[in-house]
């Protein structure tokens, strides 16, 4: 029910109502939920400047490489050579270099094996908490697995050779996952120096490590000894960046915190059996050496395909895995202005291509091309290559478009991850003992799902070039409003995330850090670096900018820093700049604190003007205090019981009082309506204030005021939701800024024209905010509805002995039937203690 406030003129209620009134703030309570971020943002520079774009002096350096590497199959080790030729772009003076060591994160002694807490990520399991302590209870098989694997093997780099262009040793220092090279002579700005590493590694199980690269066993394959799927990625010694804002990225390696990268142009040769099929960053430059004729026809017919056209088909794949060769060949591959190379090498690929035109654009013929072993089944054949082609539709309308000539999807161990033109993705289908495959609902979600989001890692952070080491939100969060709105415009009917509600549980939990954390320290990466700024920049652009705006913005953002390295600061300006809206108190509340949405009606008050006319006035007065004075119990009872009172019983005690009511018109109240507006005659605004008096009661508006409550901290728009008496609705937007002064409670005035009366009124309606309490957003509150639920008990549970006991005499009923059975068991047990 609508609260009813006493009624009293209406200038007087908006000058002096302590309804409206504000606490005033002191110096010592103020929060300035606006503030702007200059204090917190870097200075704009010549390098990066105040719009947010590269400065007139913005510098990035140039790596290029050339591999020759040779994987040798049956140890599962790779052995290569680089050649790595450094261009120094900066103002700086380089004495030495840093590279990255990723292979060495492996190493039993490695900062991320040392540091990784008991139940930390993709590791152990839970403890119990007890007080201040916590009991382990559990250690996983696949914990001990991982443990007798690491002791069995050796990882990380095992040769590591640094030499200069003609072969002399260079002096390095090894510190964890990083390199320093000392440079024989310092590297001045414009120069370029060249140097060879050569290098070494044991490639590690990825079904047993948790790794971003690795290879896959599959054991029952019809070749002796089984088939492996590889896939290469952080395999290769590769420059540190040396930026503007923070020189050498040279943060260790923990495994969580991504790569910060240089582009370059990358010559690759890698040698494999010759019964493999290699998918790879680039362009392969020897297709005559490692395809049949028939395969080279194939792969320029799927050039002007409309579907998926095969270039290895699944017989030729499986005629592939059943066979074994001592032979090898040499595959090649060019890749220019990429920021890293990865690769994928089996006998058990086949493998689907269809061209993609982008008519217009530099790179106008984009290969999207699938490789999957038969495990990969119609689930791949169906929706892979499509998924690849549909990534790039829909982020070429927000960015710009794909400039490689390949974007590619494998199936591995990887559930998903990204390199230039390359992805690994996971889900497979699931086989079933008649020889069919078949994949559930969610698979199929799953596949289109990790196919977008990795695909759509070629732009963000492939070619916008952001930090990940640093800011996993910057590629991850964007990235993944991105994909959200690519599964959208796939298939409306799933549910595809960073919808506000996707959230809420996240937002109002205490096990959150900020999204501005440095990547190893997040808490809980999904739903901080993905989830968070994925809903953050949904909002924005559904609610507070408007598509128009904020599409406008995000491809300037995408535009300005294509093939160069965006910091925070640079995304924040460009948005602002280029939408027009100050956006300070959103990046603040958003990425810089743990505040949730949690807005609350806590009343609403209805008011009415004040005409001073009697014939008006009293008879409202007179129905107002007749409504109070029923309601008393008391004299509903008595009149139930057929009391009388005692005026009722002796009215020949009346008087005055008794015949003439407090409400009653007399003369005077006439007078005082003359007398009040020969006042407003006295006043030089006379004319104005009678106009205003004379205007207001032929209106006859209604007058309403709101009083909202911020309890979650995070300042947001109120959205409301109007129903009316006459069953109408409309929704009303009121910016974030009416929060720029009383930051905890606001209240707003809402103003409806003759006869609108209002019957309730909702915040948030259609839950765009992300509020983490809906319950507290109506007015009058509703009945929050719930279920039932009819349940059994669960009954009688056996003990410890009743189980042991019952273990025991289902063991000698089995001993009696089959005698041998138990002798077998032992066996199996001796043997696996004998390993």
């Amino acid at each position: 029910m609508i609260r009813l406030l006493s009624t009293l003129f209406i200038a007087v209620i908006l000058a002096n109502s302590s309804v409206l009134a504000q606490v005033e703030q002191t110096k010592g309570t103020f929060k300035d939920k606006f503030r702007q971020l200059d204090e917190i943002l870097p200075t704009p520079n010549v390098y990066r400047n105040a719009a947010g774009e590269p400065g007139h002096k913005y510098w990035q350096q140039k790596v290029d490489y050339k591999i020759k590497a040779t994987l040798l199959e049956d140890k599962r080790r790779l052995e290569a050579i680089e050649e790595i030729t450094y261009t120094n772009n900066s103002p700086d003076t380089l004495r030495y270099l840093w590279l990255q060591l990723d292979q060495n994160r492996f190493k039993k002694d490695s900062m991320a094996e040392k540091s990784t807490a008991f139940a930390g990520i993709g590791r152990r399991g839970p403890g119990t908490k007890l007080g201040n302590r916590t009991k382990a209870h559990g250690l996983s098989m696949e914990e001990i697995r991982r443990q007798q694997y690491m002791d069995d093997n050796r990882f990380g780099y095992d040769v590591l050779n640094v030499t200069d262009a003609k072969g002399n040793p260079l002096n390095v220092a090894l510190v964890g996952t990083n390199l320093r090279v000392d440079l024989k002579s310092p590297l001045k700005p414009g120069k370029k120096v060249k140097f060879n590493v050569e290098f070494a590694f044991n490639i590690v199980d990825e079904n047993i490590i948790y790794a971003r690269g690795g290879y896959e066993h599959f054991p029952n394959d019809k070749r002796e000894g089984g088939n492996d799927i590889f896939l290469f990625a952080q395999w290769f010694p590769r420059l540190h960046a040396y930026t503007d804002y923070e020189a050498w990225t040279n943060k260790e390696f923990l495994g969580r915190g991504e790569f910060t990268l240089e582009f370059g142009d990358y010559e690759l040769e890698m040698t494999v059996p010759a019964d493999h099929i290699v998918s790879s960053t680039g362009t392969l430059q020897n297709p005559k050496d490692v395809l049949t004729k028939e395969q080279m026809k194939r792969l320029k017919e799927a050039e002007t395909a409309d579907k998926p056209h095969f270039i290895v088909t699944a017989a030729e794949a499986l005629e592939n895995e059943a066979a074994g060769t001592d032979a090898v060949k040499t595959w090649k591959f060019d890749a220019d202005n990429v920021r890293d190379f990865a690769w994928a090498t089996s006998r058990k690929f086949m493998w689907d291509a269809q061209g993609y035109q982008q008519d217009g654009a530099d790179q106008e013929l984009v290969m999207a091309m699938s490789f999957y072993p038969k495990e990969g089944g119609d689930l791949w054949k169906k929706y892979s290559t499509a998924s690849i082609i549909h990534t790039m539709e829909v982020y070429g309308h927000f960015t710009f478009d794909y400039p490689y000539p390949t974007s590619q999807s494998v199936n591995g161990p990887v559930g998903g991850m990204e390199y230039p033109m390359i992805t690994f993705n996971g889900p497979r289908t699931k086989l079933h003992k008649d020889g069919t495959r078949t994949y559930s609902e969610g698979m199929k979600k799953y596949l289109i799902g990790v196919v977008i989001h990795e695909v759509g890692h070629n732009y963000f952070p492939m070619i916008v070039n952001s930090d990940e080491r640093q800011w996993t939100w910057m590629d991850e969060g964007l990235n993944s409003f991105l994909d959200a709105v690519a599964g959208r415009e796939w298939d409306t009917s799933v549910s595809w995330g960073a919808e506000p509600k996707d959230i809420v549980a996240y937002m109002k939990s205490d096990k959150q850090v900020p999204i501005m954390t440095q990547a190893d320290s997040l808490w809980r990466p999904g739903p901080n670096a993905y989830a968070k700024p994925a809903v953050a920049l949904n909002i924005l652009r559904e609610t507070i900018l408007g598509r128009e705006l904020f599409d406008f913005a995000f491809k300037e953002y995408s535009r300005r820093w294509k093939f160069k390295r965006p910091t925070p600061s640079d995304f924040f300006r460009t948005m602002e700049e280029a939408s027009g809206v100050d956006l300070d108190w959103f990046w603040r509340g958003w990425f810089y604190t743990t505040d949730h949405v949690d807005i609350s009606l806590d009343a609403v008050y209805k008011l009415r003007v004040d005409t001073k006319n009697p014939l008006v006035e009293k008879p409202v007065k007179e129905t107002e205090r007749l409504e109070k004075h029923t309601k008393s119990i008391f004299l509903k009872q008595n009149a139930k019981d057929g009391k009388k009172t005692w005026m009722e019983k002796n009215e020949d005690i009346r008087d005055f009082y008794d015949e003439v009511k407090v409400n009653d018109i007399l003369e005077a109240d006439h007078k005082a309506l003359g007398k009040y507006l020969k006042g407003l005659e006295k006043d030089k605004d006379y004319a104005w204030q009678r106009t205003v008096f004379e205007r207001a009661i032929k209106d006859n508006k209604s007058y309403y005021i709101l009083e909202l409550n911020n309890k979650g901290g995070l300042v947001m728009p109120v959205i409301l939701g109007l129903e009316f008496t006459d069953g109408s609705r409309s929704k009303d937007y009121i910016p974030a800024e009416i929060w720029r002064r009383t930051p905890d409670q606001v209240h707003k005035l809402l103003v409806f024209p003759k006869g609108k009366e209002l019957k309730q009124v909702v915040l948030d309606p259609d839950w765009e905010t992300s509020d983490t309490d809906l319950d507290n957003n109506y007015y009058p509150r509703q009945i929050i509805p719930s279920r039932v639920e009819i349940y059994k008990g669960k009954g009688y549970k056996p003990s410890r002995m009743k189980k042991w006991l019952d273990a025991e005499k289902k063991k000698a009923d089995d001993a009696k039937k089959a005698p041998t059975k138990t002798d077998k068991v032992s066996d199996k047990v001796d043997k696996v203690t004998e390993k």
